[in-house]
C-alpha cells in the first residue's frame, strides 16, 4: 500500500513538473505573440531554431522576454527593440552559456532580421552554449 502512495505522489509531481514547463512554453508564445511583427517574426524564428537545436533547454519567460533555460538557469533569451526602445533587438547569452573563447568572447548579437544563414548561426551558438 505505501509503494502505492509513494507511485502516485510521484506521479503527482512529474505531472506538475510538466504542467509547469507546458505553462512556461505557452507564456513564451503568448508573449512572442504580443511583439510587433518584426520583433514578433524574429522571436517566433528564435524560438523555432533554440527548441530545434537544444531539446534540453526549457523555454521560460525571464524579466518578461523569452528565455530559455537548463535545470533552471536561463542560457539564452531574446530581447525585443520595441521594449528597450533600441533599433536592434539583440539573442543574448548568459555565463550559464559555453561560449568561452579565451579571455574575451560575445555574449550578446544585435539582430535586424533572421534569414537563413542567422538561423545557422544562431542554431550553432545555441549548441555551443549547451555543450
Amino acid at each position: 500500500m505505501k509503494e502505492h502512495a509513494q507511485g502516485m505522489r510521484k506521479a503527482a509531481r512529474r505531472g506538475s513538473r510538466a504542467d509547469k514547463a507546458a505553462e512556461a512554453e505557452q507564456d513564451v508564445l503568448a508573449k512572442i505573440a504580443g511583439m510587433q511583427p518584426s520583433d514578433r517574426a524574429m522571436a517566433e524564428r528564435i524560438h523555432a531554431v533554440v527548441t530545434a537545436s537544444a531539446p534540453g533547454l526549457a523555454p521560460k519567460l525571464w524579466y518578461g522576454m523569452p528565455a530559455y533555460a537548463r535545470d533552471g538557469k536561463v542560457v539564452c533569451f531574446f530581447q525585443s527593440a520595441e521594449k528597450f526602445k533600441t533599433r536592434y533587438a539583440t539573442l543574448g547569452f548568459s555565463d550559464q552559456a559555453h561560449l568561452d573563447d579565451g579571455s574575451m568572447w560575445a555574449t550578446g548579437f544585435a539582430l535586424t532580421e533572421v534569414t537563413p544563414d542567422v538561423e545557422a548561426r544562431i542554431a550553432a551558438l545555441v549548441k555551443q552554449a549547451t555543450g
